[in-house]
């Protein structure tokens, strides 16, 4: 398996960024996942967490806008604008870096939203976010990637996610629907499961298909953590995503944001109706 390493003058103008793309390279090929801590401010994530919870009040009362991803869990997903900090996302060094450091200079980012478990949140089953493709398993080739930021400082009761780490290589030819694996395979993925607990303006990256579930929500707080999903040419999710931006928002994006944005520009928005429903995440709750 190659590994495609962007030179650093290519991701960032400070070493000590550019060695974080190279050991976040590593790491998703060897763990699946990555993390760089404090990437962004406590205040970028509070601004964050408004924004979201202004999108949350708007999606929950219109069909499709908050889909159910378990009890008390919803996904909802948004246009760029609606997130005032959309800019310095997509142009944070070590995300960019990552980013073509793994998928290449081509990459695009095409799906910005957020889940939220509740408390009462259940766990989820091990999944996947999609069927791994033949580049993956075949060839040793990530495709896609999806970024993390919490929008709160989380701990252990409010239901973290875990990961089974260096799962982001198998088949999973005999998962159900290609993402979900049987269940009576679940005590090994929870044997290799590492348990995360980000604190506001940590920014982590896994693959897609390496395997994970979100955990029960004990807490009394909600979790809200963003989502910005990435993909290589050809990787093929654009289909399953259509964000929007009005041609002002578009005109005042810079070349670089753009040239990666993956996006149609509308005179008006319109709510997001969520194409990508993972209806294996309601198995046994509904």
């Amino acid at each position: 398996m190659s590994e495609h390493v962007v030179p650093p003058s290519a991701t960032a103008p400070h070493p000590a960024v550019a060695s974080g793309v190279v050991r976040a390279v590593d790491e998703l090929r060897t763990r699946g996942v990555s993390s760089l801590a404090q990437g962004f401010t406590r205040e970028w994530c509070s601004r964050l967490r408004d924004d979201i919870e202004v999108a949350f009040a708007e999606a929950i009362e219109r069909p499709g806008g908050a889909v159910p991803r378990g009890p008390h869990r919803f996904y909802v997903e948004i246009h760029p604008q609606q997130l005032r900090g959309f800019t310095e996302l997509m142009s944070h060094p070590w995300i960019t870096g990552v980013c073509e450091a793994v998928l290449g200079p081509d990459w695009k980012a095409v799906e910005l939203g957020f889940d939220i478990p509740f408390p009462g949140a259940a766990d989820q089953p091990w999944h996947r976010d999609f069927p791994s493709p033949p580049e993956t398993y075949e060839q040793g080739r990530l495709t896609s990637l999806a970024f993390n930021l919490t929008a709160v400082d989380t701990v252990a009761e409010m239901g973290p996610v875990e990961i089974a780490e260096g799962t982001q290589w198998e088949p999973g030819l005999d998962f159900a629907d290609g993402m979900f694996p049987r269940r009576e395979h679940w005590t090994r993925y929870e044997a290799a499961a590492s348990r995360k607990l980000p604190q506001m303006g940590d920014v982590s990256v896994r693959s897609a298909l390496t395997l994970h579930r979100g955990t029960a929500n004990r807490s009394d707080l909600a979790r809200p953590v963003l989502v910005l999903g990435v993909d290589a040419p050809g990787a093929g999710h654009d289909a399953l995503h259509d964000p929007m931006v009005t041609p002002d928002y578009w005109d005042g994006l810079s070349d670089a944001i753009r040239r990666h944005l993956h996006c149609s520009i509308v005179d008006d928005l319109v709510p997001i109706t969520q194409k990508h429903q993972i209806e294996g995440l309601l198995d046994g709750f509904e």
